[in-house]
């Protein structure tokens, strides 16, 4: 069968076309979540469905995000508890980079790294977190660095496995070319290896970058302290629920402080990696 008699088939590109609700701006989308959240969460309070004890209203939550607010601008007694939180964070946070990016590269550059150090990791990351709180307070009492090490703990192994397939990303290609100009072992990890998977490794900083917050909380709700979350167990122990409300989501500022500390970090370092990600997050 000739060029000539065969049938002519048109090249059809098909486009996806884009949902109509994902035209809508961010800002607009965001601003009717919230608004939206906000007055359902008014009518199931409104109407009593859920009881002002468990669920408070939004206004007596507007109303104690003020007095917090206040409390820190002047400088009172919980700007301390802030300070603390913020310090068992960011130590926690470091800590656990240190020790995940090490682990990371000994799991992904050696065997005995992926066939010994690795199942322990894993079998340790399954037990629940929250029940080594009661060890480390027993270890390094009550203080800031009971704290410290629960909220490292929860927020390692992220790093350390995505330290690991940052490793792996190098393609064997680009592997083969640096073997035959002659490059060592070292040489291929910190000029190759180590660059390419460093958005995988950004990846990794990112979900300890929460999990360090939960870590965090946790070690200050269970273990005493001086923290926020020692003001929040004081506040449910009163049964004074906006208050709760209003700690929490003043937390979840600091939460999204170190988030995005380590997203400008990504875009800094990463500068060269233009992929758009979900959401535009990150």
């Amino acid at each position: 069968m000739t060029d000539a008699s065969r049938p002519e088939v048109e090249d059809t590109v098909w486009e996806e076309r884009e949902a109509l609700i994902d035209r809508i701006p961010r800002w607009i989308a965001m601003t009717f979540l919230f608004v939206a959240v906000v007055a359902i969460w008014d009518l199931v309070t409104r109407m009593g469905w859920v009881s002002a004890i468990i669920l408070p209203t939004p206004a007596e939550t507007l109303e104690d995000l003020i007095f917090v607010g206040g409390n820190l601008i002047a400088g009172e007694y919980m700007v301390d508890a802030l300070w603390t939180t913020t310090l068992t964070v960011a130590y926690g946070f470091l800590i656990a980079a240190g020790i995940g990016f090490s682990l990371g590269v000994l799991v992904g550059e050696t065997k005995f790294g992926e066939r010994a150090v690795m199942p322990y990791l894993v079998a340790i990351d399954t037990m629940p977190k929250v029940a080594f709180a009661p060890l480390f307070i027993a270890w390094l009492g009550f203080d800031i660095g009971s704290k410290v090490a629960l909220a490292a703990f929860i927020a390692t192994f992220p790093i350390v496995v995505a330290t690991a397939a940052g490793l792996y990303a190098a393609s064997e290609n680009e592997r083969l070319l640096f073997k035959s100009m002659g490059a060592t072992r070292l040489q291929t990890l910190l000029r190759l290896k180590l660059p390419t998977g460093l958005p995988y490794i950004f990846t990794g900083l990112k979900i300890a970058s929460v999990g360090v917050m939960a870590g965090a909380i946790t070690g200050e709700f269970l273990g005493g302290g001086r923290g926020f979350g020692a003001l929040i167990r004081q506040s449910a122990s009163q049964l004074d629920t906006p208050r709760v409300f209003a700690l929490i989501l003043y937390l979840s500022l600091l939460g999204l402080a170190l988030y995005f500390t380590v997203v400008w970090m990504q875009r800094y370092f990463v500068f060269w990696n233009k992929a758009e990600k979900p959401g535009g997050i990150g």
